[in-house]
């Protein structure tokens, strides 16, 4: 199959304003999935990227990578999936294949990574996301979604519930209590607070203001709440804390959270912040603490992950909209009025170029 002309909506420039805009999929080859895109997360990298905040945006750019669908159309020598198998795509369609990384199933690291929009195919063309009616991709980047997960639930866990769980995994079946902190809920936040509950660990979420106390006690069970302006329940705090997830996408100090951890904690980051961090050594060299940084997953954590989230019976917290609604999305998703997760209901429109 070559040139299938799909609809996407496309970003023409730093604006970042969406509009219909008609392309042709890449040739498929004997090991790819072709699949008619239903559910697709909106992610805040999503709108870096659309407003050349990262790195270099090739224009018009169709972003996505929270990618959900049903397949149409496989390559001769793909045996895992069948035609109308639900599946799903996350942030890399591709990479070399050889390297370290790759053969270490971590191949979200290899240098020549392809992502799934702003990249660029071996052929030189460029790769659109899942904003779109419809994706080619090889199969090794592509998941099957289980029976037992509702296909809008499973979207989020492609990007933001996997930037959560690839860095948590290493605390999981831990021989002691892990004493966790969640720094941020929202999308990733969320997910992290979920996901850390469901390993058993000890979970408190860190937030700027207590407007999201009831929220994040209540609603996703986290086991405390720590207002970071509160200087009496930081100090309080000091120490108390095996690991944070910092999912904080902007620039944030981070002198006071560092306090929190005790003797070889680790404070972990997974937000995209545009803007360079800072910090004292000291901080880290008299608490034998580190910082660390954790990209996204693999193709088998992302398996993992959607297998735990159905095992687990866990829901995520989205709010389904359709495709012309995404600029307001984006707009909404900047002020932070979402809880937590935008979902596109991609399938349903009947989008026009």
């Amino acid at each position: 199959m070559e040139g299938r002309k799909v609809i996407g909506w496309a970003a023409r420039d730093q604006s970042g304003h969406l509009s219909p805009y008609s392309f042709t999929l890449r040739e498929t080859s004997p090991e790819d999935v072709v699949f008619k895109v239903l559910y697709c997360g909106m992610d805040h990298t999503d709108l870096h990227q659309l407003r050349n905040e990262i790195h270099s945006t090739n224009y018009p750019l169709v972003p996505g990578h929270e990618v959900v669908g049903e397949v149409v159309e496989l390559g001769s020598e793909v045996k895992k999936f069948r035609v109308r198998d639900i599946v799903g795509v996350g942030c890399i369609v591709g990479s070399c294949g050889e390297c370290f990384s790759c053969k270490s199933n971590i191949e979200q690291y290899c240098n020549n990574r392809i992502f799934t929009y702003n990249g660029t195919y071996k052929d030189g063309r460029p790769t659109q996301g899942g904003f779109s009616s419809a994706m080619v991709v090889h199969q090794k980047f592509v998941v099957g979604i289980p029976k037992k997960l509702a296909p809008k639930q499973a979207a989020p866990l492609h990007c933001a519930g996997m930037t959560a769980y690839s860095p948590l995994k290493q605390f999981n079946r831990s021989d002691k209590v892990v004493n966790a902190g969640i720094l941020g809920l929202g999308g990733v936040g969320h997910l992290g607070v979920l996901i850390a509950k469901a390993m058993g660990h000890h979970v408190t979420v860190i937030s700027s203001s207590d407007k999201k106390r009831v929220e994040a006690l209540e609603h996703l069970g986290a086991d405390s709440f720590l207002v970071s302006s509160n200087s009496v329940e930081m100090e309080q705090a000091v120490n108390s804390l095996d690991y944070i997830l910092d999912t904080v996408p902007t620039v944030h100090p981070l002198q006071s959270y560092l306090s929190l951890l005790n003797v070889d904690g680790k404070l972990i980051f997974v937000g995209a912040v545009p803007n360079p961090m800072h910090f004292d050594s000291v901080d880290l060299i008299l608490g034998k603490k580190t910082i660390s940084g954790s990209f996204i997953g693999s193709t088998e954590e992302t398996q993992e992950i959607l297998e735990f989230w159905a095992e687990k019976g866990l829901t995520s917290m989205i709010e389904v909209v359709k495709m012309d609604y995404a600029n307001k999305a984006f707009e909404r998703m900047e002020r932070n009025d979402v809880r937590y997760r935008f979902v596109l209901d991609v399938a349903s429109n009947k989008m026009e170029s």
